[in-house]
C-alpha cells in the first residue's frame, strides 16, 4: 500500500489512536493505587463516587495524562516544523535553543516572581508561565535569526549551528540562576528541568491549551509551504514563496508551541526529533498528512514515557524527559549513522 494513500493514512491514525487509548487506559488504572475499569467509569460518570477514587482520578492521574498528551502533540508538531524549515532530519527544537530559551525564562520567573505571584495557587502565575516561556523562546529565536543570516537569507545549515550555540548559552544561564535558588526551589527547578509532569493540574492545561488551539491550525494551514521548502531555495523562490517571511512565521509558530509545552512540563527532548521521523515512515513526506501523525506519535511517546517513569521505580518517580532521552539517544545515534551511509 503506497505511503501517501488515504487508506494508509486512516489505518495509521487508527492504529496510533488505539495505542494512545491503551496507554491512557493503563495509566488511569495502574499505579501505586490500582483501580478497576468499573471504578474509573463510576468515578468519571459520577455514579456513587468514592472520595479516594475522585482524588486519584481527577487530582492526580487525569491532569497528568492530559498534559502528557498535549505536550507530546505540541512537541511533535513543532519538531516537524523545525525539520521542514531547516531541511534537516536531525533538527529538533531542543537543538535550536528554543527549549533552552523558554526554560531560562521559566527558571527566572521561578526565582524572581514565585513568591510575589503565589506560584502554587494563583491563576496569574499559571497564565504568565507560557507568556514568559514564549518570551524566552522568542529571545532565542531572535539570536538565531541575527547570527544565522547569510546574504540577507536565513541559512538552514547555519541555523542548526547557531541553535546549538544558543542552547548552550541559555543552558549555562539557567544553571547559574538555579544555583541562586534556595534548596527547596532548586530541587523543584531541577525536577522541572528534567521534564517531569509531577504536580500537573488542570490550571496547567488551561494555561497551555489556548496556544495549541491557536497555533496548530496555522501550522497545518501552512503545510503546503513546508512541502515547497523541501526544494532548493532558488526553486522555492521561483514558485513565488516569500521564503524569508514564511520561515520566520513558521519558526515563531514553533517557538509558541514549544514555549507552551515547556512552561508546564519542563524540557522534554527527542520527541520533536523522533515523532516526525516515525510519521514520515508511516505516511510519507507531505506535511498535510505528516503533521497530525507526528502530533499523535508525540502524544503516545510522552504518555508512555510518563507512565514508565511513574511506575517502573515506584514509589520513586523518574521524569518523563529522562525516560524519553534513554530511548531517544540510541535512536539519534542510529539516525546519525544512517545519514552518513
Amino acid at each position: 500500500m503506497p505511503s501517501d494513500s488515504p487508506r494508509r493514512l486512516a489505518l495509521v491514525v487508527a492504529a496510533v489512536l488505539l495505542l494512545i487509548a491503551t496507554v491512557v487506559y493503563v495509566s488511569v488504572t495502574n499505579g501505586t493505587f490500582d483501580m478497576s475499569v468499573a471504578d474509573v467509569l463510576k468515578t468519571l460518570l459520577r455514579i456513587d463516587p468514592r472520595h479516594e477514587h475522585d482524588l486519584v482520578v481527577f487530582d492526580f492521574r487525569l491532569p497528568r495524562i492530559v498534559i502528557a498528551l498535549l505536550v507530546g502533540f505540541g512537541l511533535g508538531i513543532a519538531g516537524a516544523v523545525v525539520q521542514g524549515i531547516t531541511r534537516n532530519g536531525l533538527a529538533d527544537p531542543g537543538l535550536l535553543g528554543i527549549n533552552a530559551g523558554a526554560g531560562t525564562a521559566i527558571v527566572l520567573f521561578m526565582l524572581v516572581l514565585k513568591d510575589r505571584l503565589d506560584f502554587t495557587e494563583g491563576w496569574l502565575s499559571f497564565m504568565m508561565m507560557p507568556l514568559l516561556g514564549m518570551a524566552g523562546g522568542l529571545t532565542a529565536a531572535a539570536l538565531i535569526f541575527l547570527f544565522a543570516q547569510s546574504r540577507g537569507r536565513l541559512d538552514p545549515q547555519q541555523l542548526i549551528l547557531v541553535g546549538i550555540a544558543v542552547s548552550s548559552g541559555f543552558g549555562a544561564i539557567t544553571l547559574y540562576l538555579s544555583l541562586k535558588m534556595n534548596p527547596n526551589d532548586f530541587e523543584a527547578a531541577a525536577v522541572w528541568l528534567a521534564g517531569s509532569l509531577h504536580g500537573s493540574n488542570w490550571r496547567y492545561i488551561a494555561a497551555m491549551l489556548p496556544w495549541l488551539l491557536l497555533l496548530t491550525p496555522y501550522v497545518w494551514f501552512k503545510s503546503h509551504v513546508l512541502d515547497v521548502m523541501q526544494l532548493r531555495d532558488e526553486s522555492t523562490l521561483g514558485l513565488g514563496v516569500e521564503l524569508a517571511r514564511q520561515r520566520k512565521r513558521l519558526v515563531l509558530a514553533a517557538v509558541g508551541l514549544v514555549a507552551a509545552c515547556v512552561s508546564v512540563s519542563g524540557s522534554i527532548g527527542f520527541v520533536g526529533l523522533i515523532a516526525p521521523h516515525i510519521a514520515r515512515r508511516l505516511v510519507g513526506m507531505h506535511y498535510r498528512r505528516m503533521l497530525p501523525v507526528a502530533g499523535l506519535v508525540g502524544m503516545a511517546m510522552v504518555a508512555a514515557g510518563d507512565f514508565i517513569g511513574r511506575t517502573l521505580f515506584a514509589p520513586a518517580q523518574l521524569a518523563a524527559g529522562v525516560v524519553i532521552s534513554i530511548i531517544g539517544v540510541p535512536y539519534f545515534v542510529y539516525l546519525l549513522f544512517k545519514t552518513k551511509m
